[in-house]
């Protein structure tokens, strides 16, 4: 009997030793907690979404990205892309997990991009020189063109004045002063001679006089209509390039947008001629340096430079030519996008999205 119980109890004190080995053995190869991987984003410098300031990024889709990032608990870096295509590229392959910045959702895009809920309200729109309006007979006359004209216009009569004087002088009562007065009598003879086509109380008296008073008027006839085509040309030219409402105001100007954006898009379904450019500092800076007369491209970025570095130099005109809507793009079939929508909602509701957009924007989306 005490043997089959001391048979019993070192079994049990075996069986015993090898749950504690085992349950100690697991907990030495139980493997610690993982540190939560951090999110690649891509953005663009493309004020106000987007630019450093002091070396540090900014802007309003990057504060609005830092707010996302808080609600879903997530570490997150910036990475900013030299141009829009290679920061759509690099979230449809999924080398990073999202990018943020003035990207319109579009059909085609979608094709290979997930989207999240719509994060912006924006659209296309027409930016000109600030002077680029200048309508009326002020803007018409008033320029360096129609004043060299009127200089020239002056000269010519100057000359004619000082032939018909000369011509005339001893035959033609009207003529007969010395050359100071006669100079004045001649050049109102002749500027009557352009402008009326004759002066009939001042008939010349010598041959060379009526020969050449028949040379002016015929030659006014010309002078004078291409002088006033070129005044009636600039003022039609003025009107138009002050009412630029639609697409259709665009044709036979020097337009200009950056290369495969929703813009560009937008020219070639309108068959609009246009001037491609890789990044939005080269555009910007041909339509300041007039190689442009009007960039299309999206109205929030526009409006942005217009109202501050191209302020006094460039000038939004017309409606909104196309309503469009930026999204936070991500990789098909991303896991993060329902994530992402639910905190948006609540950064709408709760007030901080509104302080972002008076923030970046000075007003009240």
């Amino acid at each position: 009997m005490l043997r089959t119980t001391a048979r019993y109890a070192l079994i049990l004190l075996l069986a015993l030793a090898a749950v504690i080995t085992t349950a100690a053995g697991g907990h030495a190869q139980q493997p610690a907690a993982a540190t939560p991987a951090t999110v690649k984003v891509l953005t663009i410098e493309r004020q106000p979404f987007a630019m450093r300031q002091g070396g540090k990024l900014v802007g309003f889709s990057v504060e609005l990205w830092q707010e996302v990032a808080r609600e879903l608990g997530i570490r997150s870096e910036f990475e900013v892309m030299t141009s829009f295509g290679d920061m759509l590229q690099g979230v449809a392959t999924a080398k990073a997990d999202a990018a943020i910045a003035n990207i319109t959702i579009t059909s085609e895009r979608e094709k290979t991009l997930d989207f999240s809920q719509p994060m912006f309200d924006a659209g296309i729109q027409v930016m000109v020189h600030a002077d680029g309006g200048a309508t009326g007979l002020f803007g018409a006359l008033f320029n360096w063109e129609m004043l060299g004209l009127v200089v020239l216009a002056g000269l010519l009569l100057f000359v004619v004045a000082n032939l018909m004087w000369w011509f005339e002088h001893r035959d033609q009562p009207y003529f007969q002063y010395p050359y100071g007065e006669g100079m004045w009598r001649a050049f109102w003879w002749a500027l009557n001679v352009m402008v009326n086509g004759g002066f009939e109380e001042r008939v010349p008296q010598t041959r060379k006089g009526r020969v050449f008073a028949v040379f002016l008027v015929i030659a006014s006839l010309f002078l004078v209509s291409a002088f006033v085509a070129k005044i009636t040309a600039s003022l039609t030219v003025g009107e138009l390039k002050s009412q630029i409402q639609s697409y259709r105001d665009l044709f036979n100007r020097r337009v200009g947008t950056t290369e495969g954006s929703t813009s560009a898009a937008f020219l070639d379904r309108h068959n609009v001629p246009y001037r491609k450019f890789t990044s939005m500092p080269a555009l910007l800076r041909a339509i300041e340096s007039k190689e442009l007369d009007a960039v299309v491209h999206d109205a929030p970025v526009l409006a942005y430079y217009a109202n501050t570095a191209g302020k006094g130099r460039v000038r939004l005109v017309g409606s909104v030519l196309r309503p469009e809507k930026y999204g936070i793009a991500l990789p098909s079939g991303s896991t993060r996008r329902e994530g992402i929508d639910r905190a948006l909602l609540r950064i709408r509701e709760d007030g901080r999205y509104d302080e972002l957009y008076r923030k970046w924007f000075g007003r009240s989306p």
